[in-house]
């Protein structure tokens, strides 16, 4: 059962500058900013054993505050810490399931998540950007469909195609054979009912707890201000699915997608960041950022009983 007070994993300065947040809730801030640089986008393995060393100890059960998207590979640390963990819900704009290196990292830590042989399920909502086109699939984690391990639900997205690979069976999509290839058709959220969808995928879950996973770039801008692309999902649908999921056991919850301002410790690591981050199309202004995410925070908070 997750607990009231919040936990904050202080990377980026991004949830402890929410005055309104830290006044609502008892919170645990665990001071993380010399590990940020390391960590943003990805990290290796020596930066990985300094996080788990930090956070050894404190609340796992407390909802979980990460800052920006760009460590929301944090989340597999976090879920990797309680072995009882049964199935995992992930809102995010991206499906963060690549097998290329690196692996400790924003775009590959579901697929690194499902080498937990205790992770009987994984579930992706809102999931809609670029990474489901047909070049980025040649790179994904295809096998995790098998026996539904891994379902994805975009909100919206064009069919896909990828060649030369296995596309298992899958409840949450269908395919067509065609040529050399096979062309991936999405189970669009946009287009179904969405009390019986998420009343069915509540009864696929296996027993046991569950972890939810939130990045804020699911969510259209009026919503959330994020490092990444504006999502589709307006905040009422998010917090429908979340009113519909309290009833679950949950015993971990993290946060992700707030705004901070991009710092790595390499010109090689900035240089990477600049190919794999969106271009900005409108500056973002930090106090507007923090005012809509707060209040976006405490909306999710609020709808989970916290």
């Amino acid at each position: 059962m997750l607990h009231n007070a919040i936990r904050i994993l202080n990377f980026d300065n991004s949830i402890t500058s929410q005055a309104g947040l830290l006044s609502s809730f008892q919170h645990q801030i665990i001071e993380l900013s010399s590990l940020a640089g390391g960590l943003r986008l990805f990290g290796n393995d020596k930066t990985e054993r300094l996080l788990v060393e930090r956070i050894r100890g404190t609340d796992n059960c407390a909802p979980t505050f990460l800052g920006s998207g760009d460590f929301h590979h944090v989340s597999q640390v976090l879920i990797n810490c309680q072995p009882e963990i049964r199935s995992v819900i992930v809102f995010d704009f991206h499906p963060d399931w690549d097998i290329l290196p690196p692996h400790f990292g924003c775009g590959s830590w579901v697929s690194r998540l499902l080498k937990n042989k205790n992770i009987e399920k994984c579930v992706l909502i809102g999931v809609s950007s670029n990474d489901l086109s047909s070049f980025a699939l040649q790179s994904a984690d295809l096998s995790a469909l098998k026996d539904n391990r891994l379902e994805i639900y975009p909100w919206r997205h064009n069919p896909s195609r990828v060649c030369f690979r296995e596309v298992p069976s899958n409840i949450s999509l269908r395919t067509k054979n065609w040529f050399f290839s096979k062309k991936i058709y999405w189970e669009q959220l946009e287009n179904i009912n969405l009390d019986y969808f998420i009343n069915q995928l509540i009864k696929r879950l296996p027993e046991g707890k569950v972890y939810i996973s939130i990045d804020k770039d699911c969510l259209s801008r009026p919503y959330a201000l994020t490092n990444w692309e504006e999502g589709f999902l307006q905040l009422d649908q998010l917090l429908f699915f979340l009113n519909k999921l309290k009833v679950l056991d949950i015993a971990g919850l993290d946060i992700t997608g707030d705004y901070s301002q991009l710092k790595f410790p390499s010109r090689f690591k900035a240089i990477l960041s600049r190919l794999d981050h969106p271009g900005v199309k409108t500056p973002i202004c930090e106090e507007s950022a923090r005012l809509i995410n707060q209040e976006t925070n405490l909306k999710i908070l609020k709808t989970l009983g916290l």
